[in-house]
């Protein structure tokens, strides 16, 4: 982990917190942070499969906003970890709901990152009579080219990561590898999955931040969570058609939205931030010129903050 940006909040905790049950297979967690008379707004994690970290509310103001998080299907604190069954965009769209209702919220500011922006986005595209506008970070559409880019176009960058991460897989079987790790990671042998999810997960991680960070201890629930539910949607094409999310952002172009990208972003390039704001003429970009993919590098985290504090304000973005 990277220093912890000045420019957060203080630590909170959640003034609530609890499990909910979405169907007969998965329970998600969910808390709420801050004001309950305050701006709802939503937060929504990457991956898919990260996960809340407590550092997530800390993009916002306290006694001015009533912040929602939840762990998505088969992430975090939800159970069961790593559960790629009865796991899809609409599905996650349909907890979200659940959850809106649950809290008595008409509607929210939408804030998401990397997998968190795809979310927001595919969520905002269905719902955009429940949204306020939107805060996006690191943007992904989960287009082809771009899981492509993920797996494969990385290495230019990181030729070594990339040899470590394709050294497991037979030879026979590298002109997929999307397939090769989604068909290990997917079955029920542990001595198969396991490896296969921590080498996924090390594979991004060790190249979301700009400059090098010192290395977490690995973390079952991240590498699980992570590895099974990133080779599963992306597998899937996210659930979406392609192209989907800038085909139709015409359903939420009358919203405010900042979007917040690091230049030297590897894993989310900024084209797809490029394109999104082409395509929403009312969007605002704000690209960081010293920062890659993570939240917490400082830039990224200044300009979420900003965003924040802009919008508890004024209601938009200028």
């Amino acid at each position: 982990m990277p220093a912890i940006p000045t420019c957060l909040f203080p630590p909170i905790q959640p003034t609530r917190h609890g499990m909910l049950q979405v169907d007969a297979l998965h329970t998600i967690y969910w808390e709420e942070v801050g004001n309950p008379k305050g701006i709802p707004v939503l937060f929504l994690h990457g991956g898919p499969g990260a996960g809340l970290s407590p550092q997530h509310r800390r993009f916002f103001d306290p006694q001015q906003y009533r912040i929602i998080l939840f762990d998505q299907r088969g992430a975090g604190k939800s159970t069961p970890l790593g559960e790629w069954r009865d796991n899809t965009t609409d599905l996650l769209i349909g907890d979200i709901e659940t959850l809106r209702a649950q809290f008595g919220v008409d509607k929210w500011l939408v804030f998401g990152g990397s997998w968190g922006s795809t979310l927001a986005l595919a969520y905002g595209e269905a719902h955009p009579e429940r949204c306020l506008g939107f805060i996006l970070r690191g943007i992904f559409l989960c287009t082809t080219a771009e899981v492509d880019w993920f797996l494969h176009g990385v290495r230019w960058f990181y030729p070594e990561l990339y040899d470590e991460f394709v050294a497991p897989i037979p030879e026979a079987e590298r002109a997929d590898l999307l397939k090769a790790y989604t068909a290990r990671m997917l079955c029920d042998d542990p001595a198969v999955y396991w490896p296969a999810a921590r080498a996924w997960s090390r594979f991004e991680g060790r190249r979301v931040f700009l400059l090098p960070q010192p290395e977490d201890s690995a973390s079952d629930t991240l590498d699980l969570g992570v590895g099974r539910l990133e080779s599963h949607y992306m597998a899937n094409g996210g659930f979406l058609r392609e192209d989907q999310l800038v085909q139709e952002v015409g359903r939420i172009a009358h919203l405010p939205c900042v979007i917040v990208q690091g230049r030297y972003d590897v894993i989310c390039p900024p084209l797809s931030a490029h394109r999104l704001h082409q395509a929403w003429p009312g969007s605002r970009l704000r690209m960081v010129a010293d920062a890659g993919h993570g939240a917490l590098e400082a830039g990224i985290a200044k300009a979420l903050v900003g965003a924040t504090e802009q919008f508890k304000r004024s209601g938009r973005f200028d």
